[in-house]
């Protein structure tokens, strides 16, 4: 049976996430009672529940962000607000090794908007510290994200992301964002089993490009793509914030202008 706990101050201190990253969570944009993406949301949380064998009903999930719908739209009077959903495995097990019977906890948390990213395109740089992805949990919102803690903390203030390279020198995907290349004709992202997290609006983009008859090839992107003659856009990705122009990457002046943002329009999907 699910457990679903409302005030992050009751989670157990024997909760194998708080203990060893043992869960995955989402992040929901909302808009009153409705959520942006609902249906992808609750796709991937049950998929990705299921890859960990932590047992959640998909109609469990659904009820919660009904539910908070109804408790906290009057809290934010109008504007958009995010959820939260922290999927563990709950308490139990020694050590490492998993519980004979599993009860999950669900904690739900709410905050308000991040600012709206600039129209007209964003600075980004290149972080230090590499990203490595267990190909077993690749592309799965786990509750580990260290790598990005340790990415995040080469912010300066100046950058809107920073994009964060395989051991091979690729762009991988920001500390909180999917990427998107335009180049020709072609829309270019990194290959799903290359990410530490695959997208929702990710996910939700490739559909609404190749239903428009576009051409996405998932594939390596070297930093160098970026200076090519045919390069026409860098794109950030992600479920909150939408999708964000890169107008400066690394210092370099980028093209702005590829059209993603006029192919797709998540806020159709509120339900």
């Amino acid at each position: 049976m699910l457990s679903v706990i409302r005030d992050s101050s009751n989670v157990p201190a024997g909760d194998r996430g708080l203990a060893y990253g043992d869960g995955l969570f989402e992040t929901i944009r909302m808009r009153g009672r409705q959520a942006v993406l609902r249906g992808l949301h609750l796709d991937r949380l049950v998929t990705d529940a299921a890859r960990l064998e932590i047992p959640v009903e998909r109609s469990d999930l659904d009820r919660t962000i009904t539910q908070a719908g109804l408790d906290f739209e009057a809290d934010f009077e109008g504007i958009d607000w995010v959820l939260k959903l922290i999927l563990t495995r709950g308490s139990g097990g020694r050590g490492y090794r998993l519980p004979e019977s599993c009860q999950p906890n669900l904690i739900v948390s709410v905050s308000t908007m991040p600012p709206v990213p600039d129209i007209s395109g964003v600075v980004a740089d290149f972080s230090r510290f590499p990203l490595t992805v267990n190909p077993q949990l690749a592309g799965i919102k786990t509750l580990n994200r260290l790598e990005q803690v340790m990415a995040s903390r080469e912010f300066t203030g100046r950058e809107f992301e920073l994009v964060m390279r395989d051991v091979a020198g690729n762009m991988v995907e920001g500390t909180r964002t999917n990427l998107f290349c335009r180049h020709g004709e072609k829309w270019l992202t990194p290959p799903a089993g290359s990410l530490a997290v695959a997208g929702v609006m990710r996910k939700y983009l490739i559909d609404c490009l190749r239903e428009a008859g576009h051409e996405v090839v998932e594939e390596f992107i070297p930093p160098s793509i970026v200076s090519a003659p045919d390069f026409r856009g860098l794109y950030l990705t992600n479920s909150v914030v939408g999708i964000v122009p890169v107008r400066k990457m690394g210092g370099v002046d980028l093209p702005v202008g590829g059209g993603l943002e006029t192919i797709s329009d998540p806020l159709k999907t509120l339900e």
